[in-house]
């Protein structure tokens, strides 16, 4: 019954002070609100990175230049170049006898240059890749071909478009056979890929990249000998490692390499891959968790001042309480559960507030053109309430406290 009687009064009090208390409520409910969508946009990024690397395939070898130990990351991926790693040594990861689990291998190099058609004009992301690329990324052309082997070793000045790109230089028109001007030099459209989706955090999409063969990309547009990476695809996962340790000593011999801590390259596989990103991405999500906190924090410091003003304001209503039999005790419980009140309910408005907002975040993504799943994870919601909870019960102890000790006869003096 005294619980009761104590809720009801604190729920009086507060809808007195209709506008402190809404000030109040506001910061937990930002609070529970960025916690909840921090860890909904976690886990949705999570996932939709994590997809669109599995869906290049599981059974891929990658060979980056620039050397790093096992579990770190290459130089390469920090911006140092090495130039080290060659077409050359792609052909030589060919080679069945060097290793024998291979079953196709392209080569890249990245660029961005201005591509223009006969009435648009653009800044567009290139690749310059091997004739292979189909095969190793699994992909297929919708419209006219692919480049040959012939033209990637005779410079051909041909090219491919993804099918994003291709609508944007040649809207209304099919570019097949169409000339298009990718920096200074003519190139023609011999193909348009498969529509494959978004890439994911400003990473290159197929769809909204031209491609060319890969020396037209390294003699005639960027005037460089070394390759950017290079993807083998084996013949089954379970040969993975065995393909990997061979890549290895072939690259080792080739560039004249005995002791391991001088390798100038470094060979990742999909799975591998995909545990270090899970464990930065998980990292990272967490770090996010606690970033979100401290605005609950914050929010628990507006609960306390605001409980401080308060307890100044009902000086006198608490004399007068301690006057008929009220025990500090009483005095206590009643502040805290205001407190609390006040939490709590922020708690609730934040918790709708943040699973609307993560709805609409992945509306907007999706709508352009990401595979971005809405994911509202049960632990955040229980993490931000319970957190608000005693957020209340804690920042509203020491006004409590402070009016309970009030001395009846000093309040009830007090003007």
């Amino acid at each position: 019954m005294w619980l009761y009687n104590a809720v009801k009064i604190s729920l009086r009090n507060l809808a007195a002070s209709k506008l402190r208390s809404f000030l109040t409520v506001l910061g937990v409910v930002i609070g529970v609100a960025s916690v909840i969508i921090i860890f909904s946009v976690g886990i949705s990024a999570q996932e939709l990175i994590l997809d669109q690397i599995k869906g290049i395939g599981s059974n891929l070898v990658i060979v980056l230049p620039g050397a790093s130990n096992e579990d770190g990351s290459p130089t390469a991926v920090f911006g140092i170049m090495t130039t080290t790693f060659t077409y050359d040594d792609l052909q030589a990861l060919r080679n069945k006898k060097n290793v024998p689990e291979v079953e196709a291998a392209a080569g890249y190099v990245l660029g961005t240059t201005v591509a223009s058609s006969k009435n648009e004009e653009k800044l567009a992301s290139f690749t310059g890749v091997t004739a292979s690329y189909l095969e190793v990324e699994s992909t297929q052309v919708e419209r006219g071909r692919f480049f040959t082997e012939e033209e990637e070793r005779g410079l051909a000045r041909v090219t491919v478009l993804g099918v994003e790109i291709a609508d944007e230089l040649f809207p209304d028109e099919d570019p097949i056979n169409k000339n298009l001007k990718v920096g200074d030099q003519k190139y023609m459209v011999v193909g348009v890929l498969e529509e494959r989706g978004a890439a994911a955090f400003g990473a290159t999409s197929q769809d909204d990249t031209i491609f060319v063969p890969l020396k037209t990309a390294q003699k005639l547009i960027m005037g460089i000998n070394h390759l950017g990476f290079a993807r083998l695809k084996i013949e089954d996962a379970q040969l993975i490692d065995l393909a990997k340790e061979n890549v290895t000593l072939t690259l080792r011999d080739r560039h004249n390499i005995s002791n391991p801590e001088n390798d100038d390259f470094s060979v990742r596989d999909q799975a591998s891959a995909l545990e270090t990103l899970t464990t930065v991405t998980n990292a990272l999500r967490y770090f996010l968790l606690a970033i979100g906190t401290v605005s609950l924090v914050v929010g628990g410091v507006g609960i306390m001042n605001i409980m401080l003003i308060a307890v100044s304001q009902r000086i006198k209503e608490v004399g007068t309480r301690k006057a008929v039999g009220a025990k500090n005790s009483d005095i206590l419980t009643q502040f805290i559960i205001e407190s609390s009140a006040v939490s709590f309910l922020g708690g609730i408005v934040g918790v709708v507030l943040g699973v609307l907002v993560s709805f609409v975040v992945s509306f907007v993504v999706q709508y352009l053109g990401y595979n971005w799943p809405f994911r509202v994870s049960l632990l955040s919601i229980l993490v931000a309430s319970l957190i608000s909870i005693m957020i209340g019960v804690s920042f509203g102890l020491y006004p409590a406290k402070k009016a309970s000790k009030i001395s009846p006869m000093e309040a009830l003096r007090y003007e």
